[in-house]
């Protein structure tokens, strides 16, 4: 089976994460995956395959003696922030210019829009209606984990042991939370998630969320000079305090950013959520220390306590953590030369399970699936790079066989 074969029926599992759930995996549809990639695992003969008590799914394919063991993991939910079920994918050859996704709605995937579509011109393109997210992020890493694994039991070559990691729940910041570390076994390991045609990564943001309450005085707005304070108001000065062009929309590289992705409330009370993000650590705390700034000021303008900021890590730059092993980076970077695939590190501009993993004690950089525009309607991957990706796993797992 191939990578886009296998791509194309993960997509109908609707795996979508839940972040105001307590539970692991949060939403219990994930485990659905779970059981049919065991079961998928068990029929190619990875015979230990399994799915534990959390949702996580485990498996191992033995390698030559003589070789390392190497970790591949890639996550099973999808995004919440877009709508993750009912997925129509089909696959268009795409020969320049727009996409109609859906031609009742006027749905329609367009250059000027996402003008890195044009650099797919002659690949056949991995798509959706436009009225849901695809899901490559990150089933695309499944896809071609399974497919390298299946290709290399098959074929006679001698290659390194791998252990195979599909964790539910990376999406809302929980895919490590419960990963069986102790029990994995890998020297290494790296993510398969996201990254265009040829990315390796081994830089991610530091990462925090930040939540900001304000608490209003509502008055009837006829009677209500010198006595309101209106928190909705207060909530767009805060808002407003922020650096205009430190945001995503406005950022590239290694700018990090303040992103405000929730806003609700009333006259007496509203509350903000923000992500903020930053490769530079520095640079990481003065952006968590500026949003305590400005509240002290507010407060100190409208009253004490009239804003509230709570703000909580999430992962740090695992640069710190694989510098000191850069020759698992650099082993890709051979892998995907031998695979016809030229190497582009980059930073990542989010974060993966392994960032986490990193700071635990398996050094963890990541390698591209081949998709884009990930957590949204026009979302799309190539099937030409996610073969791509499934030979610069097959190479770096035969490389380091003695």
């Amino acid at each position: 089976m191939t990578a886009s074969e296998r791509l194309l029926n993960y997509v109908r599992f609707d795996t979508t994460s839940d972040p105001k759930s307590p539970t692991c995996p949060s939403s219990d549809k994930q485990r659905l995956l779970g059981q049919a990639l065991v079961e998928e695992m068990q029929g190619m003969g990875i015979s230990d395959a399994y799915m534990d008590k959390d949702g996580y799914v485990y498996g191992t394919v033995p390698g030559a003696d003589s070789a390392p063991v190497i970790g591949l993991i890639a996550h099973m939910d999808t995004s919440p922030d877009c709508a993750g079920s009912d997925i129509q994918a089909w696959i268009v050859k795409y020969t320049g210019g727009d996409i109609v996704l859906h031609e009742e709605k006027g749905i329609v995937l367009r250059v000027t829009d996402f003008p890195r579509l044009a650099n797919s011109a002659g690949k056949h393109l991995i798509v959706t209606d436009g009225t849901t997210l695809l899901g490559a992020d990150d089933k695309a890493g499944i896809a071609a984990i399974l497919t390298a694994a299946e290709e290399l039991m098959a074929s006679n070559e001698h290659h390194a042991t791998i252990r195979i990691a599909f964790t539910p729940d990376e999406e809302i910041g929980r895919g490590t939370d419960r990963f069986n570390l102790k029990d994995f076994g890998a020297q290494y390991a790296y993510t398969i998630d996201g990254g265009t045609l040829g990315e390796l990564e081994y830089e991610n943001f530091n990462a925090a969320s930040a939540t900001v309450v304000v608490h209003g005085r509502n008055v009837h707005p006829g009677y209500a000079k010198n006595s309101m304070i209106n928190a909705q108001n207060v909530a767009m000065e805060f808002h407003a305090m922020l650096p205009v062009h430190d945001r995503p929309e406005c950022t590239e590289g290694y700018e990090g950013f303040f992103h405000l992705s929730e806003f609700s409330g009333s006259e007496e009370e509203s509350t903000l959520f923000y992500i903020i993000r930053d490769h530079d650590r520095e640079k990481f705390e003065a952006r968590k220390a500026l949003f305590l700034s400005i509240a002290s000021l507010l407060n100190a303008r409208y009253g004490g306590g009239c804003v509230e900021v709570v703000l909580a890590d999430s992962y740090y730059n695992m640069r710190e953590k694989i510098e000191p092993h850069m020759e698992i980076v650099d082993a890709m970077v051979q892998a995907m030369r031998d695979a016809g695939v030229t190497p582009k590190i980059v930073p990542v501009r989010g974060g993966t399970d392994g960032a986490r993993l990193s700071y635990e004690g398996l050094p963890c950089p990541n390698l591209f699936t081949g998709a884009e525009n990930y957590h949204g309607r026009f979302e799309y991957i190539p099937v030409e790079d996610l073969d791509a990706c499934v030979r610069c796993i097959k190479h770096m797992l035969k490389n380091t066989v003695k």
